[in-house]
């Protein structure tokens, strides 16, 4: 296990852009995992996929921080936390175990989990594991069941573990610059300065093994994604916001149609023009929905 980068501000990352104070925790297995944690109030903890990190969430976590407690957190292998050569730490279920770890250690109660992509498993996994600790439920861009029958997904995660595929991704930061632009509605959104960002967080082969790793795990991970579906009553119930990019390459109107079934409290915001990464594309737009979202409920 490497620690890449260390404890210190890196150069290249924006105190403009990123105005937080970085806090570290020592997860199971010898990792350091990077968080922010500002403001005061209810807790609202952002939980980022592949291949994003804390930084997608910058702008929520600026605005609701003087009204909420905002905790948005790395990944081990992803923006600022440490790296790893073991495979296995590399599983998502290896990422839900120490992103549990994080929350207990935090000791938060009563908490909003917004989740997105890979996010979505990961804190779903604690969800039903500690539900009396959950009040509530943001949903972006995701899901958290079995799909190895559908070829949407079958096909992505064969080429992407391919050694095509993870050549790709290993040595040219392929998710960062080639599936993120494609995956939202407006390229323009995903300025120089932002993608710099993440392309920096991933600044070398070794850097980007999660990355890699983890298209893989859309299949390879059937049996704990089922696992965490056939428990869904233990959340299913909670008041749940769907924020949802219609110009998704990866989750469609089928994965949305299934949660607005799934969840009993499901209040459902689309977004025709945007794509999966609604945090970076729409934030002024879906503030307004977390907010009121949360003072509701």
């Amino acid at each position: 296990m490497t620690a890449l980068p260390g404890a210190g501000r890196p150069p290249w990352l924006s105190e403009a852009m990123y105005p937080f104070e970085s806090r570290f925790f020592a997860a199971p297995g010898g990792h350091r995992m990077h968080y922010v944690d500002e403001g005061a109030g209810p807790p609202i903890v952002f939980v980022h996929g592949n291949p994003s990190w804390s930084f997608e969430f910058r702008r929520l976590v600026a605005d609701l921080r003087g009204e909420f407690r905002c905790i948005a957190v790395d990944h081990v292998g992803f923006g600022l936390s440490s790296r790893s050569d073991r495979p296995d730490d590399h599983h998502p279920r290896a990422h839900a175990e120490r992103f549990a770890a994080l929350l207990e250690h935090l000791d938060l109660r009563d908490a909003t989990l917004f989740l997105t992509d890979w996010g979505g498993p990961i804190g779903l996994d604690y969800a039903r594991r500690r539900p009396e600790r959950v009040a509530r439920l943001v949903l972006s861009n995701t899901w958290c069941w079995p799909v190895a029958r559908d070829p949407h997904f079958v096909m992505f995660s064969l080429l992407m573990r391919s050694p095509l595929g993870q050549l790709l991704i290993s040595k040219s930061n392929g998710f960062v610059n080639h599936v993120m632009p494609r995956a939202v509605g407006d390229r323009s959104r995903l300025t120089p300065a932002v993608m710099s960002h993440y392309r920096n967080a991933q600044p070398e082969p070794r850097a980007r093994a999660a990355s890699a790793a983890l298209p893989g795990h859309i299949i390879g991970a059937s049996d704990w994604l089922s696992s965490i579906w056939e428990e869904r009553a233990a959340f299913a119930g909670r008041p749940a916001l769907i924020l949802w990019g219609l110009r998704d390459i990866a989750f469609r109107r089928k994965e949305l149609e299934r949660w607005a079934a799934a969840l009993a409290r499901a209040e459902v915001r689309e977004f025709e023009d945007c794509g999966h990464f609604l945090a970076e594309e729409a934030p002024d737009r879906i503030l307004p929905a977390i907010r009121d979202f949360m003072r509701a409920t």
